[in-house]
């Protein structure tokens, strides 16, 4: 593997690792990560770590290394967004405050928090990991994605150098505003258990955009979820990346994320995927390498409380996907007021599509059987609040898009 990359000037940057679970095999991960790039680059490490759990004190433990370290517990995390917020002098501080820092599970919230704080810390890009990962070892080094994002992110696409350049000549001039991988190890969904029944295909297939084909759900549902080879060498890719090779435990942004922020949704999986698509759509120059993360499911999630809780996330994803197919179809720039308008408009659509998805999602999982009939139940249960806040979570995006600018450049002038 390349040792080192010239960079054209000493930057900031942050590399960030949201938790609300038992963590300190990860963290040990990535904090030799932040060392490898402190000391392969010209960079100025910011390991910054927003720590949601009942594990603060083994966290901190796991963290003692060269690098500077920004360990947040809730309560630090919500007096700088408090301190942000009334600077700012944003409409409907309150709301916002609960957008960003809600009482339930959301990964878009998180890694928006994630970005300000980046902006307050002075970082010109941000490189995201999970809790759970590990990376992968080759020739008996570890695999660290923050050396193929370091080589491309910030920099004009026309001074990249990569494996394959795909790039039209016309976007040659433009920043890489976006660097990622995938993973191996486990699927990113928690439906592997389940690939080989008869009704996995109709529960995925869910998520396919409306009037989609019965080969293109075929091959939505064949890729979902899935990981990718082992490393074998570094490979690079200059291109507009699909955001189907991609994932958000192993992404780095640089500018993009202080433009559009990502949906707050909450108890939804795929919320933090958004500025995957803004960058497809708008055209940004991105780099897809091949340093892919390990990704394995915690003991939680196997629990069967964490079974239930996990497969709900999935159930609101797909019903999330009504309105976000909507934005994708029509996107073409990541102009936050465009945008904006477009969430809003999403809103607008009947009901009707989404309560017939609602219904198959029902039948799905109880097809499924076992374990899954409680999930079934649960949808049914909880039917009619699944519709409603899927779209709602819409209406909140809309309004946080509209606040972003603001509290970017709020940030920006804000200590941590």
């Amino acid at each position: 593997m390349t040792e080192e990359f010239d960079v054209q000037s000493r930057r900031r940057i942050c590399l960030v690792v949201p938790t609300n679970r038992e963590c300190v095999a990860t963290l040990t991960e990535v904090v030799a990560e932040a060392e490898y790039a402190a000391t392969h680059f010209d960079v100025d490490v910011q390991l910054l770590v927003l720590d949601s759990s009942a594990h603060f004190r083994e966290h901190a433990r796991a963290l003692e290394t060269t690098a500077t370290v920004w360990h947040l517990d809730d309560a630090r995390q919500r007096d700088f967004l408090q301190r942000v917020l009334e600077k700012a002098d944003a409409a409907k501080p309150d709301l916002l405050l609960e957008l960003m820092q809600p009482r339930a599970l959301s990964y878009g919230a998180c890694t928006n928090r994630a970005f300000l704080i980046a902006a307050a810390l002075g970082c010109t890009s941000v490189h995201r990991r999970d809790s759970d990962l590990y990376f992968q070892t080759y020739a008996g080094k570890k695999v660290f994605p923050i050396h193929a994002e370091l080589s491309a992110l910030g920099r004009p696409a026309r001074d990249v150098v990569a494996t394959e350049d795909r790039l039209d000549d016309g976007r040659r001039d433009l920043p890489v505003a976006m660097a990622g991988a995938s993973f191996v190890g486990s699927m990113s969904v928690d439906v592997e258990d389940i690939r080989d029944h008869e009704a996995y295909y109709d529960l995925v297939s869910l998520w396919a955009a409306d009037g989609s084909t019965d080969e293109e759900k075929r091959a939505l549902v064949e890729e979902s979820f899935t990981g990718s080879a082992s490393f074998d060498g570094d490979h690079t890719i200059l291109s507009v990346v699909d955001p189907m090779r991609v994932d958000m435990h192993n992404i780095s942004f640089s500018g993009l994320h202080e433009r559009v922020p990502l949906p707050p949704a909450t108890d939804t999986i795929g919320s933090d995927y958004f500025l995957i698509h803004v960058a497809d759509k708008a055209g940004l120059p991105g780099l897809l390498h091949n340093r892919h993360i390990v990704n394995f499911h915690t003991a939680e999630r196997k629990s069967d409380d964490g079974f239930l809780a996990y497969q709900m996330r999935f159930a609101k994803f797909i019903l999330s996907m009504q309105y976000l197919h909507f934005v994708y179809r029509r996107m073409t720039s990541d102009d936050p007021a465009a945008i904006a308008a477009l969430v809003r408009a999403s809103t607008w659509q009947p009901r009707e599509p989404n309560e017939v998805k609602a219904d198959l999602m029902e039948a799905a999982y109880r097809r499924l059987g076992g374990r899954f009939t409680r999930v079934a139940d649960r949808v049914r249960e909880q039917r009619d609040t699944l519709l409603i806040e899927a779209r709602r979570d819409m209406d909140d995006f809309a309004l946080l898009i509209d606040a972003w600018a603001a509290l970017v450049a709020t940030a920006r002038e804000t200590p941590v």
